[in-house]
């Protein structure tokens, strides 16, 4: 079945309310949305969100790749060859998780609505569900505390606190949130980079009685080999994120002695579902768990990193909340939330659809 049409369009999407992180604020997201029809009249969808700060590539540059001539050569190709289509477009378009990521998503999708089946039967699905985290920014302690309550009342089990700019406060929210909520929440720590080794270690030796689940990329990119220093047990609790943009980058840390016991899979920064299996397959032979994350997304892209989270048998924590934090979408389905855990449905692709067919 030969590809007929492709279309991209990007479209600027309102957060419901702004978050702050150790090295900047968030009000608004802009995602770029991918259409690839087939000759039958199937429509796969993709879509790319990357992190400026973290990849080094715009949303503005992944339209523009996304509509350049190369793009269009893929029009009557086949898509029972997407495979072979994904790795040209990572080799035409290197260090562009965004772009990689937009049109590797819309191919998985055509591709399994083709052959009529969800995207993650086709890898071979391993869980059912498991529960997500819901993130929680560096805010003041009463507005920690506030928006705690309103996702225990929407039924979550456990948050994501971002820290890294004052450590004593960081701990204090902890501290307060366990003797608030007690065993209502288990709590995850996402650094980003904030912090150096003593500050970390500082931060663990306050929290240790609070069992923190994991922490989330406590030190820079390029300071990793410092987390060797720490103890074994304290290793396993910590996830590059950052630092685990690429494959390459996951079988360099996958070598003893691991700085890490858990990577962090964000198809925004690794370029998709194939790259993000490629560093999956990577961790399970290294004995990694696998903590899936994302940044502020559609639907789209959420429900395809699911896909291929459940399709991992190493995978233990997702952090696939950030569809939930748009004020709009210009997708619907592909998951439910049931009492905090991810479900997919079984419509083939990814099972999602556009709203109203309107392009922005």
């Amino acid at each position: 079945m030969k590809i007929k049409a492709i279309r991209s369009y990007i479209k600027k999407l309102a957060l419901k309310k702004s978050y702050t992180i150790a090295y900047n604020t968030y009000t608004d997201v802009e995602l770029v949305f991918v259409e690839i029809e087939l000759a039958n009249g199937i429509i796969g969808l993709g879509t790319g969100s990357p992190a400026e700060d973290v990849v080094g590539e715009t949303a503005n540059q992944t339209l523009k790749n996304i509509q350049s001539d190369y793009i269009q050569t893929l029009i009557g190709r086949d898509i029972r060859h997407f495979q072979q289509l994904i790795f040209e477009i990572v080799r035409h378009f290197p260090h562009l998780p965004g772009t990689q990521a937009a049109i590797d998503i819309a191919l998985h999708d055509a591709f399994c609505k083709y052959l009529g089946i969800p995207v993650v039967d086709f890898y071979g699905r391993k869980i059912k569900s498991l529960p997500t985290s819901v993130t929680i920014g560096i805010k003041p302690l009463n507005e920690t505390i506030a928006e705690a309550a309103e996702y225990a009342q929407m039924g979550f089990k456990i948050l994501k606190l971002k820290t890294g700019i004052h450590v004593e406060e960081d701990i204090e929210r902890v501290i307060k949130l366990m003797e608030k909520f007690k065993h209502q929440f288990k709590i995850r720590i996402d650094a980003n980079q904030g912090y150096d080794l003593s500050t970390l270690e500082h931060f663990l030796n306050a929290t240790k009685k609070h069992s923190i689940e994991l922490i989330e990329q406590p030190l820079l990119v390029g300071n990793e080999l410092e987390l060797l220093k720490l103890d074994s047990s304290n290793r396993k609790t910590i996830a590059g994120d950052e630092s685990i943009k690429d494959p390459a980058a996951a079988l360099q840390f996958a070598a003893t002695p691991q700085p890490f016991g858990i990577f962090n899979i964000k198809l925004m920064k690794c370029g998709g579902l194939i790259g993000a299996h490629q560093i999956a397959q990577i961790a399970q032979n290294a004995h990694i768990d696998l903590f899936w994350g994302c940044n502020d997304e559609s639907i789209l892209s959420i429900t395809a990193g699911l896909h291929i989270a459940y399709a991992c048998s190493n995978t233990k924590y997702l952090d696939l909340d950030g569809s939930l934090d748009l004020a709009e979408d210009l997708v619907n389905g592909g998951f439910n939330i049931e009492d905090g855990c991810m479900v997919i449905n079984q419509d083939p692709g990814f099972g999602t659809n556009l709203i109203n067919q309107v392009r922005v």
